[in-house]
């Protein structure tokens, strides 16, 4: 599924919301999201999972093209960690 679609399937369930507002809730959501996790904040959905940034150390990596040595800097990445009720409806549908 990708953001269009959850639009879509939204839209249709909740009919009393025009689809252009649907549009605007899921955006303003992703974007309060993102914010959050660019200010290093946690986020946890109960029953979903959480998302978090994590740090990656610096290290040495190598140029696969070239075969060079590389430097590569302090990285943060984000990480999803999935809620054990996720995880049980995905393992016992």
């Amino acid at each position: 599924m990708n953001k269009s679609d959850l639009m879509n399937t939204i839209a249709a369930q909740v009919t009393h919301i025009p689809a252009k507002d649907v549009e605007l809730l899921i955006n303003t959501i992703f974007d309060c999201m993102s914010e959050s996790l660019q200010k290093g904040q946690r986020i946890e959905l109960r029953g979903f999972g959480t998302f978090e940034i994590r740090e990656r150390q610096p290290r040495q990596g190598r140029n696969p093209k070239t075969g060079l040595k590389v430097q590569v800097g302090l990285r943060r990445v984000p990480f999803f960690k999935v809620g054990k009720e996720l995880k049980d409806r995905v393992n016992h549908p």
